[in-house]
This record gives structure tokens, C-alpha cells and sequence, in this order.
């Protein structure tokens, strides 16, 4: 490989490194092109997988500011630049890894961090963004909902215990009538 082509490959590596939210680095040895590009369809649109160079896909980090795959580059190398969710990428990583033992899970990288392999595992074992962040709406709606209750609860306590001194100056005759239209205008001040 020519000078230039070696300079244009590590440039282009290190534009994928630095756009990218995550990389997941992977040995291939065994698998077949076919299987490379089934690979690649169950990463779908939001990763780049792509076949390295070692030594190069070292500088190009180095250049991006990642020191994550240092000395972690050996043998039949590629790269997962994941654009999107990465947990969505390491679903698919881990599920084909399971039809396709010969895919290798070495590490990766996310938010400024070397991910191990079993890492990367975890981060597959999560639920997708969007079932998150329903679960948190969820959690947030229910929390509102208790609040609201209990505001309300003080303002129905306060007319149960008017209603019941009503009845009880209504049993007790109308000569106390005066005092409890007095006692009815402070609970409704005290709510307001």
C-alpha cells in the first residue's frame, strides 16, 4: 500500500472514530464473505463494519483522541462504527456471534471508554432507547399522579369535616347555625 493510500485510509479512520458514538472491535478469522455481509445487514444503517488494518487503525485512534484499542489490535481486525444506538449494535453483534462462533468480541469503545468484552456483552443484555425512556415516562407519570392526589387529599378532608360539623349543629338544633356558616367560610378560605 502506497504512502497516500495509507494516509487516506487513516484519515478516513479516524473521521469514522470521531463520529461515531461507539466502535466495537472484533476478530473475523473464519467467517466468509457472505457472512461478513449478513453481518453487516444486522447492523442495519446506524454502524459501519469495516475490516482494518491493524497498525493503521491504531494511529487513526491515536489521531481521534482514543486510546482505547492500544496494544488490542492483533490478528484479522475489523471495526463496528456504530452511529446510532450502540446497544442496538451490540444486539446485533451478540446475536450473530451465537449463530457464528467464529466472531470474536474483543472490546470496543463509548463516551471516552474501553468496554471490555463482557461489557459489550452487557451493553447487548439492555433494552433499546425507546423502551428506556417509556419506562421512565411511566415512572414520571405515576409519580404526578401520587402528587396530585395527594394535593387534593387536604381540600376533600377539609369538606368532609365541614359537611359532618354541618350535620352535627343541624342535629344539635339551628340556634348554633351562626357559628357553623363561620366555621364553613374559614375551611373554604384555608383551601383557597
Amino acid at each position: 500500500m502506497a504512502t497516500s493510500e495509507k494516509t487516506a485510509a487513516v484519515a478516513e479512520l479516524t473521521e469514522l472514530f470521531r463520529t461515531s458514538t461507539a466502535a466495537v472491535l472484533t476478530e473475523y478469522r473464519g467467517l466468509t464473505v457472505a457472512e461478513l455481509k449478513q453481518l453487516r445487514r444486522a447492523l442495519g444503517e446506524n454502524a459501519h463494519y469495516a475490516v482494518v488494518k491493524n497498525t493503521l487503525s491504531e494511529i487513526a485512534a491515536k489521531e481521534a483522541g482514543i486510546d482505547a484499542f492500544a496494544g488490542k489490535m492483533s490478528g484479522p481486525s475489523a471495526i463496528a462504527f456504530v452511529s446510532g444506538d450502540p446497544v442496538d449494535a451490540a444486539k446485533a453483534m451478540r446475536d450473530f456471534a451465537k449463530d457464528h462462533e467464529a466472531l470474536i468480541v474483543k472490546g470496543g469503545y463509548m463516551d471516552g471508554q474501553y468496554l471490555d468484552d463482557a461489557a459489550v456483552k452487557k451493553l447487548a443484555d439492555l433494552e433499546s432507547r425507546e423502551v428506556l425512556l417509556a419506562k421512565l415516562a411511566g415512572a414520571m407519570k405515576g409519580n404526578l399522579y401520587k402528587a396530585a392526589y395527594m394535593f387534593q387529599a387536604p381540600l376533600s378532608q377539609a369538606v368532609r369535616t365541614v359537611d359532618a360539623l354541618r350535620a352535627k349543629v343541624e342535629e344539635q338544633g339551628g340556634a348554633a347555625a351562626p357559628a357553623a356558616e363561620n366555621t364553613e367560610a374559614a375551611a373554604e378560605a384555608a383551601a383557597e
